[in-house]
């Protein structure tokens, strides 16, 4: 099929990493392990911060927005850490990011009201937005087009594992020690991150900003400039999100629906986790060698059809072969929206345009539940699982349609020739 030229797509420039020489085990320290370290205090506070916050006194309205902030924090912050990187570096912005995170992480543990709670969320939030936006430049910076798949579905992956492994360590913690020892340990780890970045990772020399340009400015140009990719990858982005956060209700509420336990549930919802956190490698291979069209198409129609399918389990075991397919999806999809941003983000005003591209994604993240929610409240269960999958299939045709592809089938970027 006839690709459309795109002037967002990342031609090779000088600035361009070379794939020669490159070792994935480069960024080990200075990416790898900080994320793992992030994921891990990550998920030891998420399970926790709804009891904590009743603790507090809060009210059920309040704890949903308490937990709410820290999305919206997150969305407030994206741009904002696009500017600051582009302004200060990756170097700083990371261990900024972090630093702040660990002091949020310790202020959220002497909370003594819901509302001192709030702040720290949405602060939180945007703690991570600042973490997340500088190491995704990094990446790009560092890991040549043709390694960029495997190298940022290995940071999503990582993720997972900490998401995985923070809720078990978390609950050992809190049963322990109490609650607020689980934010202690998230600024232990934050910090720790905080210290291995300040050690590791090197200044880089930052294009120079536009001669008199404000940072709105920046900003409302790389909108304009590369709208049409907002406007395709952007699509892609945002219906990613939608169902992988569609994927997270249905589920368990599909389950609760045919009279499935709670135990039962959660060895279900386990399951399609499992699958997902086990494709994140492979999936950056495909992204290298197939495309990333393929598995953004791939992970789209996938995670379409377990959606749609949905209302034919009928049982556990029904229900948990519909959570494999979902599962597949998902873990084929790890890292596809950060390697799309990557791959599409100019050289200069990358910080402003990986700001937008995050908030896409975010955007997407908090429509999915709503959009959901939305669709079962007019109707039912099984018809917005349907609807959703419906949603996710023209999506995925819209992508063929307009997507712009940025390697070459040799998996080279688009315009250069591989080296013999």
């Amino acid at each position: 099929m006839h690709e459309p030229p795109h002037p967002a797509a990342p031609a090779p420039t000088p600035s361009e990493p070379s794939g020669r020489g490159f070792q994935m085990r480069s960024l080990i320290i200075t990416a790898f392990l900080p994320t793992l370290l992030f994921g891990i205090g990550q998920g030891a506070v998420i399970p926790v911060m709804p009891l904590y916050a009743k603790g507090l006194g809060a009210t059920v309205a309040m704890i949903g927005l308490i937990v709410a902030l820290r999305g919206v924090g997150t969305m407030v912050m994206d741009i904002p850490a696009g500017m600051l990187v582009s302004r200060f570096g990756e170097r700083w912005s990371l261990v900024g990011g972090t630093i702040v995170l660990m002091l949020v992480a310790g202020a959220t543990a002497v909370s003594g009201a819901p509302w001192q709670f709030a702040i720290v969320s949405f602060t939180m939030g945007g703690a991570w937005a600042v973490f997340l936006l500088a190491r995704l430049s990094y990446v790009t910076e560092h890991a040549p087009i043709e390694f960029r798949g495997r190298a940022l579905s290995t940071i999503g992956g990582l993720g997972r594992v900490g998401n995985l492994i923070g809720p078990l360590i978390g609950g050992y913690v809190a049963s322990m020690f109490g609650l607020q020892s689980t934010f202690y340990l998230q600024a232990l780890l934050s910090g720790s991150a905080a210290l291995v970045l300040f050690l590791v990772v090197d200044d880089e020399k930052r294009e120079p900003m536009a001669h008199g340009a404000s940072p709105h400015q920046l900003v409302f140009g790389v909108l304009r400039d590369h709208r049409t990719i907002f406007a395709t990858g952007g699509v892609a982005a945002v219906m990613l999100q939608v169902l992988r956060n569609g994927r997270q209700i249905v589920i368990p509420l599909w389950g609760d629906a045919i009279g499935l336990d709670f135990a039962t549930i959660g060895w279900v919802y386990s399951a399609s986790n499992l699958i997902d956190s086990l494709m994140f490698y492979p999936a950056g291979i495909a992204m290298d060698r197939w495309g990333r069209r393929f598995v953004v198409l791939s992970s789209l129609a996938i995670l379409s059809l377990g959606m749609a399918i949905i209302p034919l389990a009928t049982n556990a075991v029904t229900l948990a072969l519909v959570g494999l397919v979902s599962g597949l999806g998902n873990g084929l999809g790890a890292g596809i929206v950060q390697t799309l941003g990557a791959d599409f983000s100019p050289t200069t005003g990358r910080g402003e345009f990986l700001g937008v591209w995050r908030l896409l994604s975010d955007l997407g993240a908090s429509a999915g539940p709503a959009v959901f929610g939305v669709i079962a409240g007019a109707a039912s269960l099984g018809v917005a699982s349907v609807a959703t999958g419906g949603i996710g299939f023209i999506g995925a045709f819209v992508i063929y349609l307009a997507l712009p592809e940025p390697l070459q089938r040799d998996g080279t970027p688009r315009g250069r020739r591989r080296v013999p």
